[in-house]
């Protein structure tokens, strides 16, 4: 062989492609415990790949930089407009398919083209950029407490299950204004829809909730992002708000979940955290980097039949942009050296951009700085090799993260909070809704606050 011949990268252990024009899979075990190595054998076939999201899910996926931006800046050639989907459209995509909650149409911004994102955007931004940084850092410190109180006695936890996946929920219920009993059944809806324990019914009860949030509201406002979004001059109608608050919720919720959760696994397995300390802010930017929270995502379709990064595509294809890919990819090797935390693309970019990345950071930042000033030694359970990462196209996050700690004694007022948070709430049927307001966590940490 000749030394200046190329060699075509070999497909990581249990990729299907093997053969020509096979789709790369984007889900099982093998994805989520090296995506890396499969984003460097995608990188084989140019700026965009062929893969495959979920069995019978096809899609073309832009993993460098450049075109990345390209997409996702270009709202002329690329569409949000899921009922572009044209493989959808022909029956080609399962209806039970597990990708389609998060890819099926919804008349909210995320969806929306033109000037109809254009209204909905402003009313987010603007409502958005009304929350008070000092504000939420200090409810982000009282949830902190409030969930550290139901483990801290223990002298472990699981870090994802009891701390990462709980605190943005709560959080964003402040934020919301969400009064005990609307915000339990949100937090039931969000943890159902994500968890897929009977899906079809948290979102029932999630957008219940959030309608009955909207009346609420509607009759009496509040300091609080749902009537910042109500009082707003493009004058959103109920159903709008509806859906922009149910997007809100879910959406933030995720990402910022497996952003506290992929940054504390960095402290806890990188030894350059354990020997400096106090570099929270850099776990995450290296976080937001290496590992961002949502890996693959930005469904977009092309508005026509045209040539794109050096191939082909149709008008109505999905395509899905790859940050993981571009993050980690030769075009950003001097910027990720650098330690530049502007040039990534975890937050996106483009007219689609996340509108809340910095209440995002600062929730990040306190969440994390409050949990290691409770609980000093924190360190892992269990070999870092053991560790499993929740499979799935779209999201990077650990299925747990066990940790020890020297126990902390228990107070009168987490003693309360752990007896109302073992009282369980129904995962289904018709009193599902009724179970989460009666015994609901968010009724616990209100009660909690009082004492």
């Amino acid at each position: 062989m000749d030394a200046h011949t190329p060699i075509t990268p070999v497909p990581p252990p249990g990729c299907p492609a093997h053969t020509p024009g096979g789709r790369v899979p984007l889900y099982g075990p093998e994805f989520a415990a090296d995506p890396q190595a499969y984003y460097a054998y995608l990188r084989h076939f140019g700026p965009t790949a062929p893969v495959e999201i979920s069995p019978g899910v096809e899609a073309t996926l832009v993993t460098d930089y450049q075109s990345a931006l390209q997409l996702l800046q270009d709202n002329g050639s690329f569409r949000k407009d899921a009922r572009r989907w044209q493989a959808l459209n022909n029956g080609l995509v399962p209806p039970d398919s597990p990708v389609l909650p998060l890819l099926a149409y919804r008349p909210n911004v995320m969806f929306a083209d033109g000037a109809d994102h254009l209204r909905l955007r402003q009313a987010i931004t603007d409502s958005m950029a009304r929350v008070d940084a000092h504000r939420l850092a200090r409810r982000t410190e009282q949830i902190s407490d409030y969930l550290i109180a139901q483990f801290g006695a223990r002298g472990s936890a699981d870090l994802l299950g009891d701390y990462a996946k709980q605190l943005p929920l709560f959080v964003f219920n402040e934020l919301f204004g969400c009064p005990a009993d609307i915000g339990d059944r949100v937090l039931f809806g969000i943890s159902g829809m994500f968890d897929g324990v009977n899906a079809e019914k948290s979102a029932q009860v999630l957008f219940g909730a959030v309608g009955e949030l909207v009346a609420l509201k509607r009759s009496r406002p509040g300091d609080d992002v749902t009537s910042w979004l109500m009082e707003h001059h493009t004058q959103l109608s109920d159903e709008e708000m509806v859906h922009q608050l149910a997007l809100l919720l879910g959406a933030g919720a995720e990402p910022l979940r497996n952003l506290i959760g992929n940054t504390l696994h960095r402290l806890l397995t990188d030894d350059r955290y354990a020997d400096g300390g106090g570099l929270i802010d850099e776990a995450i930017d290296h976080t937001l980097w290496d590992n961002p929270p949502m890996a693959n995502y930005a469904p977009h379709y092309p508005a026509a039949d045209m040539e794109f990064a050096g191939g082909k595509v149709r008008a109505g294809d999905l395509m899905l942009v790859s940050f993981a890919a571009a993050n980690t990819g030769p075009a950003l090797a001097a910027s990720r050296l650098a330690g530049s935390n502007r040039a990534h693309l975890a937050w996106s970019a483009g007219p689609h951009s996340c509108p809340s990345k910095e209440p995002a950071r600062h929730i990040t930042v306190t969440a994390i700085e409050h949990l290691l000033n409770r609980l000093p030694d924190v360190e892992l359970a269990v070999p870092e090799d053991s560790l499993v990462w929740r499979p799935g196209p779209f999201n990077r996050a650990l299925a747990t993260l066990p940790v020890r700690f020297t126990p902390i004694a228990g107070s009168a007022r987490g003693a309360y909070a752990s007896a109302q948070a073992e009282q369980p709430v129904a995962a289904g049927g018709d009193g599902a809704a009724d179970a989460a307001e009666r015994k609901g966590m968010w009724s616990s940490f209100l009660t909690w606050l009082k004492k």
